[in-house]
């Protein structure tokens, strides 16, 4: 199976799908990690892109992926670009690597770079644009995904669930790469929160530790 990733900042990939990546390189597949937005524009400054790249690399290397694509579209700004612009970029990424099974940010996130891919993914993988793709799964981001507006924009339903017992710490070692991204408990965003949401996922179907998807469409 082949699997694109998609992500809109640097660590995205790593809170929401960590232990699953971690799942299918294990499982032989093909994994292709697609950071979207350079990740500096609106929290640091340019000094920080080759040490962010580092650390991209550093992690996706802990989980097993080789192919990680790092892109330059602009941190917290995607609404500002034209939707049929972000449509062409997952296109091309879809049309280059060829997927089985994509995954992308939840629509109703919080985070409004997240929920335009979300919406540039729905045009770009409809069945007879990327006819391929079969199985096309939505994932929770903590500290965007629970912050949303559920009344507004939906809420995040999972139908799908990933055991991740044997691949959460790989995760959590994972997310550490990105140093200035990790936050103190009980901020969501900090190695025992990121457990904690593992097991309360896992207690909802009998394991240890696991994590949420949404059904956007499955083929068989």
């Amino acid at each position: 199976m082949r699997v694109l990733v998609i992500a809109a900042h640097p660590d995205d990939e790593l809170l929401g799908l960590g232990g699953t990546i971690r799942r299918h390189v294990l499982a032989g597949d093909t994994v292709r990690s697609w950071i979207v937005c350079e990740g500096i524009s609106m929290r640091y400054d340019e000094a920080h892109r080759r040490r962010l790249d580092e650390h991209v690399r550093r992690a996706a290397s802990i989980l097993g992926v080789t192919d990680v694509v790092h892109g330059d579209l602009p941190d917290q700004k995607l609404d500002t670009l034209p939707l049929v612009e972000i449509i062409a970029h997952v296109e091309a990424q879809v049309a280059d690597f060829r997927p089985d099974a994509v995954y992308v940010h939840f629509g109703g996130d919080v985070n409004h770079d997240h929920r335009q891919l979300f919406r540039a993914a729905q045009v770009a993988l409809r069945p007879y644009a990327a006819p391929g793709v079969k199985e096309f799964l939505a994932f929770e981001t903590p500290s965007s995904t629970e912050w949303g507006a559920p009344a507004v924009q939906g809420s995040f339903t999972p139908e799908i669930f990933v055991d991740i017992t044997t691949t959460l710490e790989a995760k959590i070692e994972a997310f550490l790469a990105y140093e200035k991204e990790v936050r103190p408990a009980p901020h969501p965003r900090s190695p025992e929160s990121l457990r904690a949401r593992a097991r309360t996922w896992g207690s909802v179907i009998g394991v240890d530790a696991a994590e949420p998807f949404q059904v956007v469409r499955i083929i068989r």
